[in-house]
């Protein structure tokens, strides 16, 4: 399958904090994940694909080509939404669609218009009069009008409500659909993720803990709930991470059918990622 995105020993150091060995893929045409907590090195690794940050070890390349070398190149094809990211406020939609007109050869100011009329954005009002739901829109259907390759999306959900967040997950998905594109989705959303993603990076501390297909997660993962006595009788090796409880242990197990087998348990939880992140994060081994 061919990768759209690769990472390769990507490291970046700073006072305090490091990002060590980052190393993913992104197959094209599909969406991954990207998870982990506030300050675990999500935005970071964006900023460095995107060549905003520099002076960083490792490799990166993006359609195949190296991400500092070929970045004006790069850029035409990729669509960004940033947690950070902003607009001047005294600019209006309207004075956005002329500007993109000048930078992306692909701007398309119909689709752009169309996806203000979907969001219910007056194009000729400034962005110092948008809620930050709005302007959030705003980034994304910007984002989205230039008929990106790729999509690389820091918390684009942030700050919209249940509705609006559901319509704008939606659009990625159909843009997925009708377009040659990948997207690389950061977010605390979790369970967004869980129905729209197809693989999930989870990083932590600066560390890729691991990168897999939702699927393999979500089926093979599970959650065993035991007592003190049932837990002392489970190998260190046959589990991932354990948290104890008021009133159980929380055992973390990567395969649920082999769990299953040995232990003659009938009953394992299916996991979440919300349940995956906090064992791995939290957890004891």
């Amino acid at each position: 399958m061919e990768n759209v995105l690769e990472i390769k020993n990507l490291c970046k150091k700073y006072d305090n904090f490091e990002l060590k060995n980052i190393t993913f893929t992104l197959p094209k045409g599909m969406i991954m994940g990207f998870i982990g907590e506030n300050g675990a090195g999500k935005t970071t690794t964006i900023k460095a694909i995107l060549n905003i940050i520099n002076s960083y070890q490792g490799e990166i390349k993006i359609f195949g080509l190296d991400n500092r070398e070929d970045d004006k190149k790069i850029k035409e094809d990729i669509g960004v939404v940033l947690d950070d990211m902003f607009f001047p406020e005294i600019l209006t939609p309207n004075d956005i669609n002329k500007a993109m007109l000048d930078i992306y050869k692909n701007w398309d100011s119909k689709m752009f218009y169309d996806y203000l009329k979907e969001f219910s954005l007056l194009p000729n009002k400034q962005i110092k009069t948008f809620s930050k739901g709005m302007k959030k829109k705003l980034e994304i259907a910007t984002a989205l009008s230039h008929h990106p390759k790729l999509l690389i999306l820091d918390e684009p959900t942030s700050g919209l409500d249940p509705i609006a967040r559901s319509e704008v997950i939606e659009i990625f998905q159909n843009i997925l659909e009708k377009e040659e594109c990948s997207i690389l989705l950061s977010s605390h959303i979790t369970t967004d993720l869980e129905h729209m993603a197809d693989y999930i990076t989870f990083i932590n501390n600066g560390e890729i803990v691991l990168s897999k297909t939702t699927d393999e997660l979500l089926n093979n993962y599970g959650l065993v709930k035991c007592s003190e006595k049932e837990f002392k009788k489970i190998d260190k090796k046959d589990y991932l991470k354990y948290k104890k409880t008021k009133y159980e242990y929380e055992v973390l197990v990567e395969n649920k059918k082999d769990f299953k087998t040995k232990y003659n348990i009938s009953i394992i939880d299916k996991i979440t990622l919300d349940d995956l992140m906090v064992l791995m994060i939290k957890g004891e081994k």
